[in-house]
């Protein structure tokens, strides 16, 4: 082994490991390579005297031995930093977190809630971390809606004893309506029963002028009646008979305005269809359903006014007030208020730090990153030297690529431009066990990069 193979130094991998790690495998390197060479004050010869030759075997021995040492030696202490050059790693990592940024709803003063847990950066998903309080909050609609809803309060009232006023009106016209009813009914019906007797009456007077017309018929041969008298008896026969038919015809007439009546509609030539009673009952009963369905409007319209001061006085109270919770567990990133402000409507108040959903962002040399694919498998070494994290690759950022929404900007890790995501599900951690800013590496699959 001539002398550059002596000090040939070990390839380096830009990406992976630090100059004291890659120092204590040369050195490993040049122990084991002293010990494998001949000591040079003991001289080899092939013609010294044969009883010297058991000193030299135990010299092979201890220099064999030597050599085992040594090899062991590398194997146990050189094989960290040699893993660590053959490795596939980026060239420094961060733990990192999405910023969410809470603004103010409404305009208003800033005062601070009084925080549950003793860590006055921690909060929980749901806790309430500001109240907005805005003195100055339009109310006129909702005054205007009070205003409406007095006003049909103070009607309704009079609607209703209107309204029951006309009810007993009309039930005492539709008394009195019946009551005409009734007694032109009775009327008619005497009317008839009068008719028919008169009917009767006059059937008599025509049978008797038919029978005396008769006999004088039988009598006028002899002379015992004169023709004067046959002619005056047969006039009262005519008139018996036509006495009898405008009877019948009155009737008639009667029988047809009776069955009117109790129809409800009365004939008569003094008055029309409808009499006085009946037309203010109907009157009144118009007004009555008027009544009934301004009542059921206002009644509608208290209903709507009673929803929609509800919805306004919350909607006011939220123009008015304001909390600002939590949307998820984690810390408070960056407070950009303070008790006492006064904010505008969108202002940024703070700043939050989701742990929940802790990634791992890192850089990488241009050879890594172009053999490195979504999806693919990679570990988190943490510098503090604890347990590496398994997790896989869920964002690669090129030289162009914008930065993300995280709490440590992909820019700080400067070294190289080329950066890359990795999500690990065991950093999903809140509170005060959020290890964003937490420093390391992140080591790929080993077939994962290929220059």
């Amino acid at each position: 082994m001539n002398q550059a193979q002596q000090h040939k130094p070990l390839p380096e991998d830009n990406n992976s490991v630090t100059k004291g790690e890659a120092e204590g495998a040369r050195g490993l390197q040049r122990d084991l390579q002293e010990r494998l060479q001949p000591e040079h004050d003991e001289p080899v010869s092939d013609s010294a005297p044969h009883p010297e030759a058991p000193a030299g075997s135990g010299r092979i021995v201890r220099r064999l031995l030597k050599v085992g040492i040594g090899l062991a030696i590398v194997a146990v202490f050189g094989w960290l930093p040699l893993r660590a050059v053959l490795q596939t790693s980026s060239v420094e990592a961060v733990v990192n977190a999405r910023i969410v940024t809470l603004r103010s709803p409404i305009d208003g003063t800033v005062s601070a809630k009084p925080q549950k847990s003793t860590q006055l950066s921690v909060v929980r998903e749901g806790d309430a971390i500001l109240h907005v309080v805005n003195a100055r909050g339009d109310r006129a609609r909702l005054d205007d809606l009070r205003r409406q809803m007095s006003r049909l309060e103070n009607e309704r009232p009079s609607l209703a004893a209107k309204l029951a006023a006309a009810e007993t009106a009309q039930q005492d016209l539709a008394r009195q309506a019946g009551q005409f009813r009734d007694g032109r009914i009775l009327q008619l019906e005497a009317r008839i029963a009068e008719i028919q007797t008169a009917i009767e009456a006059a059937a008599a007077r025509r049978e008797e002028a038919v029978a005396a017309v008769e006999r004088a018929s039988s009598l006028i041969k002899s002379g015992s009646v004169s023709t004067v008298e046959m002619a005056r008896l047969t006039r009262e026969q005519a008139i018996s008979q036509q006495t009898e038919i405008g009877a019948r015809r009155r009737l008639d007439a009667a029988k047809v305005e009776l069955t009117a009546v109790r129809n409800g509609t009365y004939l008569g030539d003094s008055y029309n269809d409808r009499p006085s009673s009946v037309q203010r009952e109907e009157e009144m009963r118009q007004r009555v359903s008027d009544l009934r369905a301004d009542l059921a409007h206002a009644d509608a319209e208290i209903g709507w006014l009673t929803h929609e001061i509800a919805a306004e006085q919350l909607h006011y109270v939220n123009r008015a007030e304001a909390d600002i919770k939590a949307p998820v567990g984690g810390r408070i990133w960056e407070m950009m208020t303070s008790p006492g402000e006064d904010v505008r409507a969108g202002q940024p108040l703070l700043k939050l730090l989701d742990c929940s959903g802790a990634v791992v962002t890192a850089n990488v040399t241009e050879s890594v990153y172009n053999g490195l694919k979504l999806g693919e498998q990679a570990s988190f070494e943490p510098n503090d030297g604890s347990a590496a994290l398994q997790g896989e690759i869920v964002n690669l950022t090129g030289a162009s690529g914008a930065p993300a929404n995280l709490a440590i900007n992909p820019d700080a890790l400067n070294k190289e431009p080329y950066r890359v995501t990795v999500s690990m599900p065991a950093l999903d951690t809140t509170g005060k066990d959020c290890a964003v800013g937490r420093t390391g590496r992140v080591v790929f699959n080993a077939d994962a990069a290929k220059s």
